[in-house]
């Protein structure tokens, strides 16, 4: 999402902790050459750097395999947080594979905490990887608790559902809806997004791509929609505007499927607005 963001005009970085090895200075490295401040990233002597091995069906969706038991991202301590950087910054995401386990649960909750008390925008991506809890009862508790924070949430139908049992999306964000929430986004895949306040809702049509590889659509959708909040807050109050926003991320979410790698597929701005250009008599 960082990277997302600086591709698409807005500065960006990045808090968390990684292992003293060749996998953690190549991670920050690519942030670094992305133009993401990674002034705020630790190296840990402690464990290694966790890694996560995707393998592709051949419709571009994910398998996941995990190498984390500790890795240097889980040892983050609350201490260790730059709370100068979140203090001076505009919007503070995350996501619940931080709030699995300690210390790295106690440090996001107190970045969360510094956000909040600095009056940042707070933005969450509940991500659910099942394999990474030890039970399911524990991810729905921890995904919970992360929703409780924020005030934007992109979240998956399959999550969703997951969270509430329900499968009408309304009845669903209505029932996980709380004073703090501004705006819930349910990405539908290759279905498009539905948005929800509760002054307006509205479903919105994907773009119809090739899809190669969907690893950092969701962090590319993400982006797409927090830029267009961090220009411009009151998008949120007018349903036309959040519309057009939510075909925005739909757009970047869209190419980040047509390249391989979460990374080098996000797009630029120019390549977004030329992308919805020619795509525009389709949605």
């Amino acid at each position: 999402v960082a990277v997302g963001l600086q591709q698409l005009g807005i500065t960006s970085g990045f808090i968390g902790k990684v292992g003293d090895d060749a996998f953690g200075r190549f991670l920050t490295k690519t942030l670094f050459d992305k133009g993401v401040d990674i002034s705020s990233v630790l190296y840990s002597d402690e464990a290694r750097t966790g890694l996560a091995f995707v393998s592709l069906k051949a419709d571009g969706d994910r398998e996941f395999m995990f190498y984390r038991h500790p890795s240097a991202d889980m040892l983050l301590r609350p201490e260790e947080i730059d709370e100068d950087a979140i203090q001076s910054a505009k919007l503070l995401h995350f996501g619940s594979i931080s709030l699995i386990d300690e210390p790295v649960r106690s440090a996001t909750l107190h970045a969360i905490n510094t956000a909040m008390n600095a009056g940042c925008l707070i933005s969450y991506d509940p991500n659910l990887r099942p394999a990474l809890w030890p039970h399911l009862e524990a991810a729905k508790a921890g995904l919970l608790l992360g929703l409780s924070k924020a005030n934007i949430v992109k979240i998956s139908e399959e999550e969703i559902e997951f969270l509430t049992g329900i499968s009408d999306l309304r009845e669903a964000c209505e029932s996980l809806w709380h004073d703090k929430l501004q705006l819930i986004v349910v990405t539908e895949g290759s279905k498009g997004c539905y948005y929800f306040t509760p002054e307006f809702q509205g479903s919105l049509d994907s773009f119809k791509v090739k899809a190669i590889d969907a690893t950092g659509a969701g962090d590319g959708f993400v982006a797409g929609l927090l830029q267009g909040l961090l220009k411009n807050p009151d998008t949120i109050n007018n349903q036309n505007h959040l519309a057009e926003l939510c075909r925005f991320a739909n757009a970047v979410g869209a190419i980040a499927t047509t390249e391989r790698g979460g990374i080098p597929a996000l797009p630029d701005l120019e390549s977004v607005q030329r992308f919805m250009n020619a795509n525009s008599s389709l949605n």
